[in-house]
């Protein structure tokens, strides 16, 4: 009598890549990996994470944690070392990034978030592993729950949600004195002429230069995020943006008004999110007395109305003006993890992260006192 073992089971097995030049061939399998993973956001495709590394990397920090399951790439963490103040592994993408996270397939059994959870381990023998950003229901949950040393969470940036669902859908939502006044500033765009263009892959670049010229012009004079000026997150945003509109994470949109390009928009999307990250606007639009915040969530909806996103997110910040939708409030997490040797070092960035927090409320408090 014969008797036919059972099949063996392929292995999972764990590499740590530090050469930039294999982060660049990574591109078609990442990408595989992330259409795989339900929860991911744009910030975790390879055209944002690679561009970002060649504008914003330090060399020799780069430190890739993949997993690969029958040569297949099943598991990734985009990880630098950084040295200060504390030896730590940070995300790539750093703060022009709204979340951060790993890569792992929604249908995993288990297997590779343990490969990747023990790989982690071994690539943090001396160093804290801080995740920023971190939006509820990441991948990177996963290693969390199998982490075995020493483990904190510590609340991060507020982001606000929306339902996926056109704008008709969203005016629904709120009362009806504040629907009036938004069909109110709809017709208006109407009345002026606005044109809508969604820009096409071969002129994204150039559509690109405009929005990041607008932007400067529209922030001129006051107050701005000054990375969004310097010439290395123009050459990030351009080298990225075009493959992502081509994969179809990104969108970018031309506004026009007689026959004048007077506001660019870039919304990324995945199928967990839609967002608008940036947009630039010609003072004279607001001049005419148009909505900008109108006619860009608009613009927007245009690719949240089908139900294919999960949620369509106004990212990071509390500004006063994303409270008139009604949005969710969605709070971000920090994901602390360390090893029992480098538990010194967990302690260290909870202490740090307890002495901003309280410097930010006795700011606020102050604030409100000077208000009053």
């Amino acid at each position: 009598m014969t008797t036919t073992a059972p099949p063996t089971l392929a292995a999972h097995t764990a590499e740590l890549v530090t050469d930039a030049d294999a982060f660049a061939e990574l591109a078609p399998a990442w990408e595989r990996l992330y259409r795989r993973c339900g929860t991911a956001t744009p910030f975790q495709s390879h055209a944002w994470l690679h561009s970002w590394w060649r504008s914003y990397g330090v060399p020799g920090r780069l430190r890739l944690v993949l997993v690969r399951h029958g040569g297949d790439l099943v598991g990734a963490a985009p990880l630098m070392l950084a040295n200060r103040p504390l030896p730590t592994l940070v995300p790539l993408g750093g703060a022009i990034s709204d979340y951060t996270d790993v890569l792992l397939p929604d249908g995993d059994d288990g297997r590779a978030a343990g490969t990747l959870t023990r790989e982690l381990a071994r690539a943090a023998r001396t160093a804290l592993i801080d995740f920023r950003e971190v939006r509820p229901g990441a991948a990177v949950e996963r290693v969390w729950e199998r982490w075995q040393g020493p483990c904190r969470t510590v609340a991060d940036s507020l982001c606000l949600e929306l339902p996926a669902v056109d704008m008709d859908e969203l005016v629904a939502r709120l009362s009806s004195k504040q629907a009036q006044r938004v069909r109110a500033k709809l017709r208006k765009l109407d009345s002026l002429g606005v044109r809508t263009d969604v820009v096409a892959p071969g002129d994204v670049d150039t559509a690109l230069g405009r929005l990041l010229d607008l932007h400067r012009l529209q922030w001129e004079g006051r107050k701005v995020t000054t990375e969004h000026l310097q010439p290395r997150f123009r050459e990030h945003l351009v080298r990225s943006v075009g493959p992502m509109v081509r994969s179809g994470n990104a969108v970018v949109t031309e506004f026009r008004l007689d026959g004048e390009v007077v506001a660019v928009d870039l919304t990324l999307l995945s199928p967990s999110l839609a967002g608008g990250y940036l947009y630039g606007v010609h003072p004279r639009l607001r001049e005419r007395k148009a909505d900008v915040a109108v006619m860009l969530l608009d613009a927007c909806t245009q690719h949240t109305g089908t139900g294919e996103r999960g949620a369509l997110s106004l990212l990071r910040g509390n500004e006063p003006y994303k409270h008139h939708w009604r949005p969710r409030p969605v709070a971000n997490q920090r994901l602390l993890l360390a090893r029992r040797r480098t538990a010194p070092l967990l302690t260290a960035a909870l202490c740090d992260a307890a002495a901003r927090q309280r410097v930010k409320e006795v700011r606020r408090r102050w604030l409100e006192r000077r208000q009053d």
